[in-house]
């Protein structure tokens, strides 16, 4: 086949929009409603056809041509009517009936109106008639290649219909100019063919490509709004999904929000890899799309976090929705063998209990979120308007504490740690109170959490360390500082630099120093927090693990870190549940601590039979209200004072009676 044979490319071309059609049917349904779309053009040119076979069979006065004329008349206005009922927007319209049913009525129309020019022609009824008819029909024909290009078998199909019959009469008549006519007419269909074709190309072509395009788009707004690790959605398709819900939500129905974050997640990804992490958020997902309704959201918020909006009848179908929920997260997962077991923390909001707008909505199910981690984790927790409460009060407690630490509002108390052998002081433990100037004396256990949650306490903590180490540099060079400090802190960039430098500034020796860390410090195994107590006890910090027993109370802590002294929680020696086996466990671990030349101290000492009780244990050293509360520096430099005024006399007394 050559490269330019014509009729081949008219084949190829006739392919796309005869029976077996390779568009889509979304193309081609778009191609028909183009034969819909200007009813006003198919009006316009039914009118013109009938005036004009009217006008030639008036005139004529032949029978032929009046029966004729009157079935184009009818035909034209049963194909204008039904054109404009039919709808191409309408889904119960099928393309192949909208197809159908346009052909059946053009190629009527276009039969019809051949034949009437062709009959002009063949009864010569005069030559103002035939040139009208001959010149309508050669229009007609023109026109609908044009405006039918979009399926070009009915608009071939209709050209043909409407000049082939004056082209055959022009042959039968014979004469030259009738002849010629014919030879034109025979040329015209080819030329309006390939026409016809090149417009339905382009019109094919650039539908196909705002098809694509549109499909695209579709898949590049469904890859945006969908997390790639779960097949979630993610935070955009939560957004989108929720103003949906919320202008789609029947009245009287509810709209809960439930917000998951997995506990201690980071462990999992730590510990066996992001990959295998991945495939567990997987699994989680595919249980919570499980466990919801159909018509729920079910979104990756990020991280480890999950949100699940749904429509809920009452108060009680959440919460069965919410354990349901958390019982599929807490079923085991099993990973390449391996056992594991997965917990999580859910806040609950309702719309519109709690909140009437999405905003409103996730803020209360974020804060409801915090107070089940706050909690104990590993539980669900629903708003409450006292948690809205508790947020201002964080966020004034905030922003009062950044101001007192430049108003110097905050002042450094000093609990001593005795000696149960010889009752000498060996330490102050530095404790800050803070006496606000409007609101009386804030308790550490009301403005510390809110520290550490939003930061401050960085700020905080090496501001206690710089005031502690001054006082301290005043006292006798045998009694040392024991600071705590919060695992934040110690995470910061430069915290040892500025432990250092607080020391430098204050005059005193690192030896002196002693920082107190809890075991929460340790369960990320933080290449930082390594650094840290490396670099500060290659300069002669000291350190001591305090709390011992209320967390994982690992030996191994013990065993990888440079530590000193151990501090045994006050629930040991005055809790509700003191006892034998208290009283064992202080025993183990004075003999652990003798044994690798550490101290312990007993803490929260408040009678003379609990000191009397951690001495026999095993214990060293002692703090409580027994020996003194926390005081002012310069009531622990008088309290210094006092003992070695003591130690004096005893040793002159010692002297005169030896």
């Amino acid at each position: 086949m050559a490269k330019g044979d014509p009729t081949a490319r008219i084949k190829t071309i006739l392919t796309h929009f005869g029976p077996g059609d390779k568009l889509s049917e979304r193309v081609r349904r778009t191609l028909v409603r183009t034969l819909y779309n200007q009813p006003a053009s198919l009006a316009i040119g039914a009118l013109a056809g009938i005036f004009s076979a009217g006008v030639v069979a008036l005139g004529s006065g032949e029978p032929s041509l009046c029966i004729a004329a009157v079935a184009l008349a009818i035909v034209a206005i049963v194909r204008v009517t039904v054109a404009s009922n039919m709808s191409p927007d309408d889904d119960g319209n099928s393309t192949w009936k909208l197809e159908i049913i346009y052909e059946i009525g053009a190629f009527s129309y276009a039969m019809l109106l051949g034949t009437v020019a062709a009959l002009t022609l063949l009864l010569n009824i005069g030559t103002q008639w035939e040139v009208l008819m001959t010149a309508n029909a050669m229009c007609y024909g023109v026109g609908i290649c044009a405006r039918n290009a979009g399926r070009p078998a009915i608009a071939l199909g209709q050209l043909t219909l409407t000049v082939v019959p004056v082209m055959v009469v022009c042959l039968y008549i014979g004469t030259l100019a009738y002849v010629t006519l014919a030879v034109t007419i025979a040329l015209l269909l080819p030329a309006m063919a390939s026409i016809t074709l090149n417009v339905f190309k382009i019109l094919r072509d650039s539908i196909s490509a705002a098809e694509t395009s549109a499909l695209l788009a579709d898949r590049m707004q469904t890859l945006a709004r969908t997390d790639v690790v779960t097949g979630l959605a993610n935070r955009a398709g939560l957004n989108h999904a929720m103003v949906e819900t919320l202008m789609d939500l029947p009245e009287g129905r509810m709209l809960a929000l439930f917000w998951l974050d997995l506990d201690r997640f980071k462990e999992v990804n730590d510990l066996l890899g992001h990959p295998v992490g991945d495939r567990v958020l997987s699994e989680i997902a595919r249980r919570l799309r499980a466990a919801s309704s159909v018509d729920a959201t079910v979104s990756r918020f990020g991280g480890d976090e999950f949100i699940i909006l749904s429509e809920v009848s009452s108060r009680l179908e959440c919460e069965k929705l919410a354990g349901r929920l958390l019982d599929e997260i807490i079923r085991p997962v099993r990973i390449d063998g391996d056992r594991l077991e997965v917990q999580a923390s859910m806040g609950i909001a309702i719309l519109p209990e709690d909140g009437i707008d999405s905003d409103t909505l996730m803020q209360r199910a974020d804060l409801a979120l915090y107070h089940a981690k706050v909690n104990g984790r590993n539980q669900l927790c629903f708003y409450t308007p006292a948690m809205s409460r508790d947020l201002v009060r964080r966020r004034e407690i905030e922003a009062e504490l950044r101001a007192a630490i430049i108003k110097n509002e905050l002042s450094i108390f000093f609990q001593p740690i005795v000696d149960l052998e010889t009752g000498k002081i060996r330490t102050f433990e530095a404790l800050v109170r803070w006496f606000h100037p409007q609101k009386g004396e804030l308790k550490p256990d009301e403005f510390i959490p809110v520290a550490e949650e939003t930061g401050v306490i960085v700020t905080l903590g090496n501001w206690i360390t710089a005031q502690a180490a001054k006082a301290c540099a005043a006292w006798p060079e045998d009694v040392t500082l024991a600071v705590n400090l919060s695992p934040m802190q110690i995470k910061a960039p430069g915290a040892a630099l500025g432990i250092l430098t607080a020391l430098r500034d204050a005059g005193l020796a690192p030896s002196r120093l002693e920082l107190e860390v809890t075991e929460s410090l340790f369960l990320d195994d933080n290449h930082a927090t390594n650094s840290f107590i490396e670099e500060l006890s290659a300069a002669g910090v000291r350190f001591a693990l305090d709390d011992f027993g209320t967390g994982y109370s690992s030996l191994s802590y013990i065993h990888k870190y440079p530590f000193k002294k151990i501090k045994v929680d006050r629930s040991f020696v005055s809790g509700p549940n003191v006892g034998r086996k208290s009283d064992a466990i202080i025993r183990a671990v004075a003999e652990l601590g003798t044994t690798l030349e550490m101290e312990i101290v007993a803490e929260g000492l408040e009678t003379v039979e609990q000191v009397k009780a951690v001495r026999e244990a095993g214990c060293t050293l002692g703090q409580g209200y027994y020996f003194s509360r926390a005081v002012p520096d310069y009531l622990a430099a008088m309290l210094l004072a006092q003992e070695r005024e003591g130690e004096y006399c005893r040793a002159e007394a010692q002297r005169k009676t030896g």
